[in-house]
């Protein structure tokens, strides 16, 4: 997969859970879960600048291209 996603990363970084995140953005915590391992297809940008509010990030630091040659 290309594109790593790097939830995990930041939430240690900020000493978040997943549910205390999931609480604040009003998303479920299986959802935030899917896309923390990285088995997500696909986000919304309102629900990535909802992440990226409450972590005080920006996208590129929950995402990360590893692609190769296309």
């Amino acid at each position: 997969m290309p594109v790593v996603v790097k939830l995990d990363d930041v939430l240690h970084a900020r000493r978040m859970t997943l549910t205390e995140l999931a609480a604040a953005v009003d998303i479920s915590v299986v959802n935030l879960s899917i896309l923390k391992t990285g088995k997500a297809r696909a986000i919304r940008f309102s629900t990535l600048e909802a992440i990226c509010a409450v972590l005080d990030c920006q996208p590129g630091d929950i995402l990360r291209f590893e692609g190769g040659e296309a």
